[in-house]
């Protein structure tokens, strides 16, 4: 799971479909968690991403940020007073793009599903997750992990 920093248009976002790409991830030093900020048609959303507690989902999710992967994408997903999605649709045609291998499932790390925490979307396989994610709008203890 990430959290987001700054969740300026967060909600004009949870009503409209947009496309986005995402910034270099950086850190100031080893210690520091990776930033990433996701540029988008209503202003910019930064994200604090805990490689400390999610390694496995940070490198997948920097990889595809590395590649430029979400640059051209779109939120498509989009249910107001629950959460955003996306991460995998391209934004003039809607076509899911190609993505790298799944992952394994971290989510027992203490990390929780809160109002403004990005996670990564899966099917129902818990391993499933690639390169789609979504952003909490609001706490949604079901979907954590006991």
């Amino acid at each position: 799971m990430l959290h987001l920093l700054c969740l300026a248009g967060l909600g004009a976002i949870g009503l409209l479909a947009l496309a986005f790409s995402v910034g270099s991830a950086s850190a100031a030093d080893e210690k520091d968690n990776p930033v990433v900020v996701i540029d988008t048609n209503m202003g910019q959303i930064t994200a604090e991403l805990y490689a400390d507690k999610a390694p496995i989902t940070v490198k997948n999710f920097l990889r595809y940020v590395d590649e430029g992967f979400y640059n051209g994408t779109v939120f498509h997903r989009v249910i107001p007073g629950f959460m955003i999605q996306g991460g995998g649709h391209e934004k003039d045609t809607l076509k899911e793009k190609k993505t790298h291998e799944t992952i394994k499932n971290e989510s027992n790390n203490g990390l929780k599903n809160q109002r403004g925490t990005l996670a990564m979307a899966r099917k129902p396989d818990p391993d499933s997750a690639s390169a789609q994610f979504f952003i909490n709008l609001k706490d949604n203890p079901f979907l954590d992990r006991e």
